[in-house]
């Protein structure tokens, strides 16, 4: 089959695309599918890149996300048929511990993303557990799919069950551009909050706009924690969503109101960060984690997709023999939503 292979890390040349990979057998409760679209993610970079330590089994297949036809059946599958149209959810755990049998499954000790920590997406054909499945109905491209899943469900988590974010309420996305930015804002749209955008420069900021958010800050021209207070009559937003990690925590405490919260979802600009504790103690600030979602966030997040209501931003696609352009494309901010190979 056709896959395209990391042999060892580095730049976007580094991924070479062979036509003779083995065809994967499905197991017990898996099937095998015919991969239509795989979308790109900042994942798939950072892992191509590598970092201090990484131990990951090469050559190795990139890819979270997914969308196709069901080509085989394994053993013991039941409520799925050959020709299935389907969408995966690239959080892969056990089935079998505390909190795979309570529905927290991205909870899970041997948690694992398509992908970064098993082979992913980027080939012809993939086999998945039945537990990882969505049927795709027949008005949503495969396309479409493959380019919400790891991306909404990541937003939709951290919003609505961790964040709580009500109708009624503010919340600022620092980061105009990026999937889950951009998610974030449709999801915090649809919740029925006011949404405070900033971004980097005028374009990213009026697709930020496009995609309905209200308040507008160019960090190029303007300190945008302080714009945050002054535009929110020194009160500060309900609901911060930071994914950049040590260089933005701080304006993101100074930008939420007493009593807020801020989400943290990513570190894009490092992993450690100082922060003063008198102003997570005295605005009583909650600070909460999110990754990835449990299943049934998946399930909720996906149908909002197939009825419309949510709507993946394409930005561009590629076939997978161009797939060092993808990641180019992905790399230097070339396109505007999502990159997606198709198959």
């Amino acid at each position: 089959m056709r896959a395209a292979l990391l042999e060892q890390h580095g730049a976007a040349d580094v991924l070479k695309v062979v036509a003779d990979y083995p065809v994967p057998e499905p197991g017990r409760g898996e099937v095998r599918m015919r991969v239509r679209a795989s979308a790109l993610n900042r994942l798939d970079i950072w892992v191509r890149n590598g970092w201090p330590d990484i131990k990951l089994p090469l050559p190795h297949i990139l890819g979270a996300d997914a969308a196709g036809d069901i080509d085989i059946l394994g053993e013991g599958v039941e409520g799925w048929q050959v020709g299935d149209r389907a969408v995966i959810d690239p959080g892969v755990s056990c089935g079998h511990c505390e909190f795979c049998r309570s529905g927290h499954e991205n909870l899970c000790p041997d948690f694992k993303i398509t992908g970064e920590d098993i082979r992913g997406t980027n080939a012809e054909f993939i086999v998945i557990s039945t537990r990882n499945l969505l049927k795709l109905p027949d008005h949503v491209s495969y396309t479409e799919a493959a380019a919400a899943s790891l991306v909404y469900l990541t937003a939709w988590h951290s919003l609505i069950t961790r964040g709580g974010l009500r109708a009624g309420e503010s919340v600022l996305i620092v980061g105009a551009g990026g999937g889950v930015n951009s998610v974030s804002i449709q999801i915090a749209k649809l919740a029925g909050a006011k949404v405070y955008v900033v971004g980097s420069d005028s374009s990213k900021l009026a697709q930020a706009q496009s995609l309905g958010a209200d308040e507008l800050i160019d960090r190029s021209v303007e300190d945008w924690s302080k714009a945050v207070f002054t535009r929110t009559n020194r009160q500060g937003v309900d609901v911060v969503v930071d994914n950049v990690g040590k260089d933005t925590l701080f304006g993101s405490i100074r930008s939420v109101k007493r009593g807020g919260r801020i989400l943290i979802v990513g570190n894009t600009s490092g992993p450690i960060a100082e922060v003063d504790l008198r102003y997570i103690f005295r605005k009583n600030i909650s600070i909460i984690g999110s990754t990835m979602a449990p299943h049934a966030d998946f399930v909720t997040v996906m149908k909002l997709v197939f009825e419309g209501k949510l709507k993946p931003v394409i930005g561009a696609t590629f076939p997978l023999e161009q797939i060092t352009q993808a990641h180019l494309a992905l790399e230097q901010g070339d396109v505007v939503g999502k990159v997606v190979l198709e198959l």
